[in-house]
């Protein structure tokens, strides 16, 4: 085995200049993710001189067998943190042959929002609060769980230390730093309220790139417990009863917002928010109606609602915001299972270019 592991993290530089460049994209359920490595020439960061590559899309749902060809379009690129040295790993959308996205590729319209001159003025950044929950391998229980039973009730497992609260840590830590070691903008990590379900933070990243930058610190996560045998979900409501959701808040701010008097444009961006609170809602991720039930830190998905310092709310604006009269505020209505191009786009589209 020690042989094996020195080959894997072998040092390609020594000998060549090639490269892996390991193409990223997301499946046919829209939340599966898929990736393939080739070997390139030389050391390459700008992701328009990576050419375009092909998959079976029969494979993954979204081809049919007599015309599978899907077209990998390359858009952003990383560090690889697994074979590191030059090696990349790429985000990548998904089109056919003739150019047109996929119904899947949730990339390409978030793009054209993000382009719209109004939203490029405006400076749209987003912090993402990814909640997850790590389950055993065997049973999909969720770590450190009694096989067939369940833990003490929550309240010491939220940010806790101990063999006996703190459930998984060396797969967050390691994620942690892989993150930073690719180039991805995490800021955070923390124990969440149901043992077992741990949280990370990306962000402020600006525009598209915050749904790049999560994609890719999925991607990462999902492999690092791929090596540690354990499964990772994303589940909204994993275990039914007195435990809490896992959710996806979106942190948000635009130039106006962090401008002096940015507390009138939050006010009307909150407006217009639950104008179109049912448009959001289908939007938001899968299974979201089993977290937002009113309880456990959430607002009830049929009614919107927004606060200060209110985790009950649908939208929470928080206590500095609300005294220095600018800043940023919280849509706690994406559940964990979201997608972030769909989430952030749809919330600069709502704030910034709708015309109620």
């Amino acid at each position: 085995m020690s042989l094996l592991n020195d080959l894997v993290n072998l040092d390609l530089s020594d000998s060549t200049e090639k490269i892996i460049a390991e193409y990223i994209w997301i499946g046919g359920s829209g939340l599966d993710l898929r990736s393939k490595a080739r070997t390139l020439p030389a050391a390459v960061s700008d992701p328009s001189k990576l050419p375009k590559w092909n998959y079976d899309g029969s494979s993954t749902d979204q081809a049919p067998g007599d015309d599978s060809e899907v077209i990998l379009y390359p858009q952003a690129v990383f560090k690889d943190p697994f074979r590191r040295g030059n090696n990349i790993l790429v985000m990548c959308d998904a089109y056919t042959p003739a150019g047109e996205p996929l119904p899947t590729n949730k990339r390409f319209n978030a793009a054209k929002i993000f382009s719209q001159s109004d939203v490029v003025a405006e400076e749209p950044w987003y912090g993402i609060e990814q909640e997850y929950t790590l389950l055993q391998k065997d049973v999909k229980w969720p770590i450190g769980w009694p096989i067939g039973g369940f833990p003490g009730p929550q309240g010491p497992y939220y940010c806790g230390t101990g063999a006996d609260k703190a459930f998984g840590r060396d797969i967050v830590d390691s994620h942690y730093k892989a993150c930073l070691y690719a180039g991805i903008n995490i800021s955070g990590i923390n124990g969440e309220v149901m043992p077992g379900q741990w949280e990370f933070q990306v962000g402020p990243v600006l525009g598209i790139s915050a749904g790049d930058e999560l994609w890719m610190a999925r991607y990462i996560l999902e492999r690092i417990t791929e090596v540690a045998g354990a499964i990772l979900t994303f589940d909204p409501k994993p275990i039914p009863g007195d435990w809490n959701g896992a959710g996806a808040h979106t942190n948000y701010s635009t130039k106006s917002m962090r401008n002096d008097g940015g507390i009138d444009v939050i006010h009307k961006a909150i407006e217009k928010l639950g104008m179109r609170h049912k448009e959001h809602i289908a939007a938001y991720g899968t299974g979201n109606e089993r977290r937002l039930t009113g309880r456990h830190e959430t607002a009830d998905i049929n009614k919107f609602s927004w606060g200060v310092a209110n985790r009950g709310a649908s939208i929470r604006v928080g206590r500095d915001t609300e005294q220095k009269g600018k800043g940023y505020f919280e849509d706690r209505r994406p559940s964990s299972n979201m997608d972030p191009y769909t989430v952030t786009s749809m919330i600069a589209e709502t704030t910034i270019l709708w015309k109620p």
